[in-house]
């Protein structure tokens, strides 16, 4: 009953803050304009409402996406990022932007894509047969390093500044200047990686009693660790693809939700995607309505949050276990 108040409560606020989104911005466009034949609505209809639209995919994708992650490796600290999807996601379109591929619309996106999908078949390799979480943790973050320095390699060997330029802006990760072309790039692909992620949720409970006793449970952990892969890599790589890299959305949202629904990692799941998706809702709102000469990105002010978030988390972590 908790947790059907508490979704019911974020569907409310998603609502209210989709319709706030729509009115923030440099300009404010208030409600009683819209009906009024206003010569401002086509900013509503085809600059923030696509904008606003996508907020809540990449917000639900990351906010699940960071919930099935702890509740798989059995990790408050998990992050989606963890599986280097996110880091391969973003040399994708690197390498795009690099090589001047970027001028078609749809190339950058698919670089990214790639790059996901790249990520995913290395880890694979990485990991084999064993289905080992310890193991597969481990190839997560050597993936995500590498990523990382081919894309700082890419910037610093970057042709000419423009392109460091636009390297650079991209990785910071935010939502301006997104089309309808974006999100019927992102609705199908995190639709699906959604659906792929909420087949795992009996399996993240029984694995809770331990990876040995789930085994004996009937869990299969070479198709979780398959469905977990999949489902992460189509979510992130559909959201770093759209919107560039914004951290730490699922990393914070779990931890919003769970003192509402209790620890057990199927509650979590739905509660996550709504929290998420409201997150990043209200901190695109902000930063558009911030008055600053140049729009505040939305990758930064989500780190700038984040970042003492995780502070404070890993504090109470060690009073607990001291």
């Amino acid at each position: 009953m908790r947790g059907l108040t508490l979704n019911l409560a974020l569907c409310a606020a998603i609502a209210a803050a989709m319709l706030i989104s729509l009115m923030a911005g440099k300009v404010w466009i208030p409600l009683e304009d819209w009906a009024s034949g206003d010569a401002r609505w086509p900013i509503i209809a085809e600059l923030r409402l696509p904008r606003t639209v996508l907020a809540v995919l990449v917000g639900a994708a990351l906010g699940l996406s960071g919930a099935v992650m702890q509740g798989y490796l059995r990790n408050p600290l998990a992050d989606p990022g963890l599986f280097g999807v996110s880091a391969g996601a973003a040399l994708g379109a690197v390498i795009s932007l690099y090589f001047g591929y970027a001028s078609a619309g749809w190339l950058l996106p698919g670089f990214a894509l790639a790059g996901a999908a790249a990520t995913m078949a290395v880890l694979a390799l990485i990991v084999g047969r064993s289905g080992s979480i310890v193991i597969f943790t481990l190839a997560g973050v050597i993936v995500s390093s590498v990523a990382g320095s081919l894309t700082a390699l890419a910037i610093s060997l970057a042709p000419t500044p423009f392109v460091t330029a636009q390297i650079v802006t991209w990785l910071m990760g935010a939502l301006t200047d997104r089309s309808w072309d974006d999100v019927r790039l992102a609705l199908p692909l995190i639709g699906v990686g959604m659906a792929v992620l909420a087949v795992t949720a009996p399996t993240l409970d029984v694995l809770t009693l331990g990876e040995s006793a789930a085994r004996s449970m009937g869990v299969d952990p070479r198709r979780l660790q398959a469905l977990v892969v999949i489902g992460v890599a189509l979510c992130v790589g559909a959201s770093v693809a759209t919107a560039g890299v914004i951290g730490f959305v699922g990393l914070i949202v779990p931890h919003l939700v769970r003192p509402f629904v209790g620890n057990r990692p199927s509650a979590v799941l739905l509660p996550s995607a709504l929290a998420g998706a409201l997150v990043l809702l209200v901190a695109d709102s902000l930063v558009r309505a911030m008055p600053t000469v140049s729009e505040l990105r939305l990758g930064i002010a989500m780190s700038m949050l984040g970042g003492p978030f995780f502070l404070v988390l890993l504090i109470r972590m060690r009073r607990t276990l001291a």
